[in-house]
């Protein structure tokens, strides 16, 4: 089984037990062992997308992880947390400043653009090779490092002090937490991040999404998505079979004077990465150049 699903992981369960549930299903219809994982975790209370890969569409993967994000996001102003969520006990600020709406929007754009982030320490970062929230559970004290991550956009949905909606797009590792809390710091006060819900991936859509709940091997298999979809912004090219033969073998082919059909000729520059479809649109690799010819960095196409 080759393909890709999006699913729309409900709250309390983790991404991993949503892979588990496609996985359990169907080998309990197939008696086969099916080979998926998830791109871009969410943590156990939020909702939305989640992309799980079947088959060597797993080796797409990092393509999707790549993709901007955008969530749905509800904060409490005045108020923390250890987990900067409802994981942790809520500690109420003294009499702390309600922001007026002109405040906030004026804040925004600070955390627009290509910006230093402090992860919470209830995450999955790696500390000397543990996770930073089961070391936070154990009390343990450490210091996780800002990194660079990009927010595209920030909008106000809603604000009824003290709960600040927000639809945030942002680039792979944005911990729209850590967003929440620094924009309330900036406005003199903290929050807290209770809800969330992540409403698209790329071009995958939460209102596209299958609930975990109709995760059936009929299902399953009317869902499926062509792996095309992870890679869908790259430029294409179509093969013959007997380059067909050749890229299954792991060897090199040429794409000048040959059958090939460039799809998109004037976007294949020697840097990029391609994506070789047979003639029925399967996807048979994902090309890297070598020289003058092409190879497999990614085969997907069936011994």
């Amino acid at each position: 089984m080759l393909g890709i699903l999006n699913i729309n992981k409900p709250s309390n369960v983790t991404s991993r037990d949503v892979v588990s549930r496609v996985c359990h299903v169907y080998r309990e219809a197939t008696g086969n062992k099916l080979k998926a994982g998830h791109a871009g975790t969410l943590d156990p209370g939020a909702t939305g997308v989640l992309i799980v890969c079947l088959g060597k569409a797993t080796r797409l993967i990092r393509y999707i992880q790549e993709a901007s994000k955008t969530y749905q996001g509800k904060f409490q102003l005045g108020v923390t947390s250890a987990s900067v969520d409802l994981e942790t006990d809520l500690v109420h600020l003294e009499n702390p400043i309600q922001p007026r709406w002109q405040d906030i929007e004026l804040a925004i754009p600070r955390f627009c653009g290509k910006i230093l982030q402090k992860p919470p320490a209830y995450s999955a970062i790696s500390i000397k090779g543990q996770r930073a929230y089961k070391l936070a559970r154990q009390g343990i004290s450490f210091d996780i490092k800002a990194k660079e991550v990009e927010v595209h956009r920030i909008d106000v949905h809603g604000y009824q002090y003290p709960f600040l909606e927000l639809e945030i797009e942002c680039g792979s590792g944005t911990y729209i937490r850590s967003l929440g809390r620094d924009l309330a710091r900036l406005l003199q006060s903290d929050a807290v991040m209770t809800q969330l819900c992540r409403t698209a991936i790329g071009q995958f859509r939460v209102a596209d999404a299958m609930n975990m709940d109709e995760v059936t091997i009929e299902t399953i298999r009317a869902g499926m998505i062509s792996p095309c979809r992870a890679v869908e912004h790259l430029p294409q090219v179509i093969v013959d079979r007997h380059q067909v033969t050749e890229l299954q073998r792991g060897g090199f082919i040429s794409l000048e004077n040959s059958d090939a059909e460039n799809v998109e000729p004037d976007n294949i520059q020697p840097s990029n990465e391609i994506m070789a479809l047979d003639h029925s649109g399967k996807l048979v690799a994902i090309l890297e150049p070598r020289g003058s010819k092409w190879k497999p960095l990614i085969n997907l196409s069936a011994e």
